[in-house]
Formats: C-alpha cells, structure tokens, sequence
C-alpha cells in the first residue's frame, strides 16, 4: 500500500446497500465497507467471529436475546455461531472485517459476491 486509504472516497463509489466492498486486505482478512439499510437476514458464522464497526449512522445488531446499539466510531464483535440479524432505520457506513472469502450470510450459496472498491 503506497498510501492511505480514504474511506469516504472509497463509499462514494457505490450506493448498493449490502454488498460489501474490499478496500484492503490484513493477515488473510478483508477489509471491507459496506452502505447498508433495512433488514438483513438472520445468519451466523460457524467458523469467525464478525466484526462491525460504524462509521456513519445507527446500527442495530439484533441477537436472538437482544439488540446491540451503535454509532459512529462504536464496534461490536459478533462471536462465531451466535445469530445476529443488522438492522439500519437509514442509510449505514459500516467497516468489516472478516477472513477472505466469508460467505456475509453465513451460507455461499445466499452470499453477495466479493468486489474491491
């Protein structure tokens, strides 16, 4: 990497909602952002940990026994196999973190394709 990465720069390239984009990569993970609104789906991850981080706007991570609220600047690390549903009233910026080629629904059948921003 020959320098930094702007993140606002690297979100103003696309306006899908859940489809993240890999903006670098760490010791096999992806680094990714993501623009994200409404619900997503229940899923899990058996084999990670998920890990969110908002950047921009209200993030609501429903768990199955409650919701975890954050802001900007605020993480939350979903442990491996609990299910969890994010849920945005309006429009997310969110960084992830996630080993390269995790499925974001927990499943590769059901999963946005991997794009580089």
């Amino acid at each position: 990497m020959s320098s930094g990465i702007d993140l606002s720069e690297k979100l103003s390239t696309f306006s899908e909602h859940w489809s993240p984009r890999t903006v670098a990569q760490f010791n096999n993970c992806d680094v990714m952002v993501v623009k994200v609104q409404g619900e997503f789906v229940w899923h899990k991850h058996d084999d990670t940990d998920d890990f969110f981080l908002v950047l921009k706007g209200t993030l609501d991570i429903q768990l199955r026994d409650r919701t975890i609220t954050l802001g900007p600047g605020q993480m939350y690390v979903v442990p491996r196999g609990v299910e969890h549903r994010p849920v945005a009233r309006e429009e997310v910026h969110v960084l992830l973190i996630e080993p390269t080629g995790t499925p974001n629904t927990g499943d590769a059948a059901t999963a946005a394709p991997r794009r580089t921003a």
